[in-house]
């Protein structure tokens, strides 16, 4: 059985995407949480870390053979290898997956700048700067994109869950956390990732979990 390293199920949104993609394609895994500290592993590689990633990141997923992949679309990619309905069957479809999965992956850098995932919290509305907001149109469009195309089909992106909708499940919980105004169609999207049973129970296990960071607590 594979083993997948992950983050603070509070913080860690890139830890959720690849842990969602293996739910969701039913492969099975252990699973081990490694507490983040307060300055975050990306400014102060942590031993642990190190010990599990050689990039000092995670998630990492360590394979039956030893062998470790140490970033989370290549960990997604991995697992639709083993469950290919992870991606679309349709060639076109799937491109499309792919490019909208890529374009989180790369990019959004103000939004998770400034609005850093945080499931615990609740915070007011608020003005955020043009990128920020540029980012958020920018998101909406696209969902509002994939839905016309494949709505008909399901409430996900392209219609049942992919490893698009893992990569995107942060960002709705981002929205949520700060209080970031969406039209009607995103926000049910957003409402389609919160009713998911797997979302849910990393949900429920970040509300559990007794580490805090002011650093981003207080954002």
């Amino acid at each position: 059985m594979a083993t997948l390293f992950i983050g603070n199920k509070n913080y860690s949104s890139w830890s959720m995407r690849p842990w969602l993609a293996l739910r969701w394609g039913g492969i099975a895994f252990e699973e081990r949480v490694l507490q983040l500290g307060m300055l975050g592993y990306g400014k102060s590689k942590q031993p642990a870390v190190l010990a599990a990633s050689p990039s000092g990141r995670v998630p990492a997923l360590q394979m039956e053979s030893g062998v470790v992949i140490w970033d989370s679309l290549a960990i997604c990619e991995w697992a639709a290898e083993r469950a290919p309905d992870l991606w679309p069957q349709d060639a076109e479809a799937r491109a499309i997956a792919r490019a909208v999965t890529a374009e989180m992956h790369s990019g959004f850098q103000a939004l998770r700048r400034d609005a850093p995932m945080n499931l615990r919290r609740r915070a007011p509305a608020r003005e955020w700067h043009q990128d920020v907001v540029g980012d958020v149109t920018r998101i909406e469009e696209m969902w509002a994109d994939c839905r016309k195309r494949f709505g008909a089909s399901g409430p996900f992106l392209l219609g049942r869950r992919t490893i698009a909708d893992a990569f995107y499940a942060p960002v709705a919980t981002r929205f949520r956390t700060y209080a970031i105004p969406l039209s009607p169609a995103a926000q049910s999207y957003c409402d389609t990732i919160f009713a998911d049973a797997d979302f849910q129970e990393w949900d429920e296990a970040a509300a559990r979990e007794p580490w805090t960071q002011p650093d981003t607590d207080g954002i």
